[in-house]
């Protein structure tokens, strides 16, 4: 059993909008249409997706593609940064870099590092245990954030929470994880080199 694990690609960032709101750019989408004309995800037998807006229009196109219903996890969820709202991007990546290098402390009121790598690990694991206990088995896709992915990605590998394992700028990036043999097949990749 293969479980991939995707973060959705760009979004249309609204400085008055809260983030989890924040919808797909035209370029987010068009990456996403160019993945349902694929036979890349065929074998896919269970679709959890985090219950953001820009995670949602990532995931259901992928399951409509596949005829298979969308599991929508609040617990898969992108880092809790609402106590800054929107950061002008010199700001944000400040705060991200703190996040990562200080794991234990919450930053500004952001989540702490450790707490949101507890949370999605357990989503992750929650995810995998509801599959295993249905009849029909085959790949899972989880389709999630970037930086709650580095988290997830740390924690199977056995690494440090480290920002050198963040995923390539963009998003839209995947890993593979053989859950058979209980290895990571690969650190992130463009879901296009996928198909």
């Amino acid at each position: 059993m293969l479980v991939r694990y995707l973060t959705h690609p760009q979004v249309q960032i609204e400085p008055y909008i809260p983030v989890p709101q924040w919808e797909l750019s035209d370029k987010g989408r068009s990456r996403i249409e160019a993945v349902v004309a694929t036979d890349w995800l065929l074998g896919t037998t269970h679709i959890f997706s985090s219950d953001e807006t820009k995670v949602l229009q990532t995931a259901r196109p992928m399951a409509e593609g596949l005829r298979l219903p969308v599991t929508v996890r609040p617990d898969m969820g992108e880092i809790d940064r609402s106590s800054t709202g929107f950061l002008l991007p010199e700001h944000f990546e400040e705060m991200v870099r703190l996040f990562f290098f200080h794991p234990d402390q919450s930053i500004r009121g952001w989540e702490s590092a450790k707490d949101a790598q507890l949370r999605i690990v357990g989503a992750f694991h929650q995810a995998i245990a509801e599959v295993k206990a249905k009849a029909v088995m085959g790949d899972v896709l989880l389709v999630g954030h970037g930086a709650v992915g580095t988290l997830l990605y740390c924690h199977l590998m056995g690494l440090p929470i480290d920002h050198r394992f963040s995923q390539p700028e963009g998003g839209g990036n995947y890993l593979t994880m053989d859950w058979t043999e209980q290895r990571v097949l690969h650190s992130w990749l463009p879901m296009e080199e996928g198909f």
